[in-house]
């Protein structure tokens, strides 16, 4: 069972806005006024992304896959920028990523990958 389940909701809205800086790299997370923030912090990040079981890494490789597969391709933007930004993976991990997927999510969507892949690349190396 989750230890977080009994947090209030500050404490949670606390906790899932550290995870959510921390999964996107950035001080300052997108976000936006309503429920639908507040349940991503709450529950999302502060819930979910947090378990036990699983690092950052660990889960952003497992949605990596995933955008990948279903064609997300501004999702795997975001996530492969975050990603390189926070250190979780390195350039050589992100080619060998599109050499894995490819072979699962098929060669067009692994191509695409590929050019988000090297476009990242050389905007990184550039800064």
């Amino acid at each position: 069972m989750n230890e977080h389940l009994d947090d209030t909701a500050p404490d949670r809205r606390a906790r899932g806005l550290e995870i959510m800086k921390q999964v996107h790299g950035e001080d300052d997370p997108p976000g936006g006024p309503g429920d639908f923030f507040g349940m991503t912090v709450e529950h999302l990040f502060a819930e979910v992304w947090s378990r036990d079981g699983l690092s950052l890494r660990d889960r952003r490789l497992l949605l990596l896959g995933l955008l990948v597969g279903q064609g997300m391709d501004g999702d795997v933007d975001l996530q492969l920028d975050a990603a390189l930004r926070t250190g979780e993976l390195t350039p050589d991990e992100l080619r060998e990523i599109v050499i894995f997927l490819t072979h699962y999510a098929g060669w067009p969507r692994g191509a695409r990958l590929n050019v988000q892949v090297e476009e990242l690349l050389a905007r990184f190396m550039k800064d």
